[in-house]
């Protein structure tokens, strides 16, 4: 296998920054996974097993077609619930199906861990030094904060703008600017002058505007497709949008954050439910005293943990008065259906939110 190219899986616009430290630390060609289409989940559900959930099927569809394309080298970081288990039984499956390639899994216990990500790293490049692996990693994941406080940001403001689509332009832009950085100094530059940018695009935002908190299973909640583009009909009805989950809460905030969600949910937690459970059950309080109008819970079908979650999220939101609407996403559901739903749930927060004004 002289010819070494490695992908991964795609995972919203966070391919950029793992495809800039992948071409950082490894002296092989990157092939990122194309962006998700119905394609890529019909071929991961044609050769998954029928009870896992999406994002095993959406990643495995990613694997069979970066394999098509040329791909020998695969990189699966899972880690987490069932997830754990997924490296190994893709790998499973894809090489029965007759692929030829290396598989690394970047997390091989609960414990992500920067001794063995550089070990792996260094088995795709000997040469690779741990200062220069630190460095590119430091700087990546500095370029994955600075990309998710943009995101909140354009959350918050993309459904109020004024000229069309002038976020989403803006925000190409700067991942295309963010990936020529070399260093932390012209990184952090950049930010703040996008920052400023994002600032002076005009908006028509309206002081007492409707406010909906999205919570739920972190890879439906990160992939846009996979939720059917929820964030983005949210926008076109005017709603300023609050995300909690994305890569830099799971690697850094997350682990901080326990006792804290814990003592908050006291009357309704004593323990965590495992992987994001506790942590969409404190959302739902914290969402509701910051005074949200509504709650939307997204996850993929048979999510264990999001499903011990629900019910203890639904008793939250009718002690508090506070309306949520669940999706579950499977191989089945209807793109129509979910927007006929958001519709609906729109209709009801409006009129309840007129009502609270008279």
């Amino acid at each position: 296998m002289d010819d070494k190219k490695v992908s991964f899986p795609h995972l919203g616009n966070y391919y950029i920054p793992i495809n800039y430290l992948l071409n950082k630390l490894l002296k092989v060609k990157i092939v990122p996974a194309p962006p998700i289409t119905k394609k890529t989940l019909e071929l991961g559900s044609k050769y998954s097993p029928d009870f896992v959930c999406l994002p095993f099927k959406y990643n495995l569809g990613n694997f069979i077609e970066a394999l098509d394309s040329g791909a020998n080298i695969l990189i699966q970081a899972g880690g987490g619930c069932r997830y754990g288990y997924y490296a190994e039984v893709q790998e499973v499956i894809l090489r029965s199906l007759g692929y030829s390639f290396e598989f690394y899994n970047l997390v091989n216990t609960d414990k992500f861990t920067p001794k063995y990500l550089y070990h792996t790293f260094k088995k795709l490049n000997p040469k690779l030094s741990f200062f220069k692996f630190a460095y590119y990693t430091l700087l990546t994941l500095l370029m994955i904060n600075y990309m998710d406080n943009i995101d909140d940001y354009i959350r918050k403001n993309v459904g109020f703008e004024v000229y069309k689509d002038s976020f989403q332009i803006l925000q190409k832009r700067m991942l295309k600017e963010f990936t020529k950085c070399n260093s932390f100094f012209k990184l952090t530059c950049k930010y703040f002058k996008y920052k400023r940018k994002f600032k002076k695009l005009k908006i028509n935002k309206p002081q007492n505007c409707l406010k909906v908190g999205v919570i739920g299973e972190l890879y439906t909640s990160m992939e846009e497709f996979s939720s059917y583009f929820l964030e983005k009909e949210l926008a076109k009805m005017n709603i300023e949008v609050k995300r909690f989950t994305n890569v830099t809460y799971l690697l850094i905030k997350k682990r901080l954050h326990t006792k804290k969600m814990l003592k908050y949910t006291k009357e309704y937690m004593k323990y965590t439910i495992g992987a994001d459970g506790l942590d969409n059950i404190y959302r739902a309080k914290k969402l509701i005293d910051d005074g949200y109008d509504g709650l939307i819970h997204i996850k993929p079908f048979g999510c264990t943990p999001e499903v011990g979650a629900i019910p203890i999220i639904k008793k939250v939101c009718s002690d508090y008065k506070m309306p949520i609407i669940f999706f579950s996403f499977d191989t089945q559901t209807s793109e129509e259906g979910i927007k006929t739903r958001l519709e609906a749930f729109y209709d009801m927060l409006k009129m309840k939110k007129e009502d609270n004004s008279d």
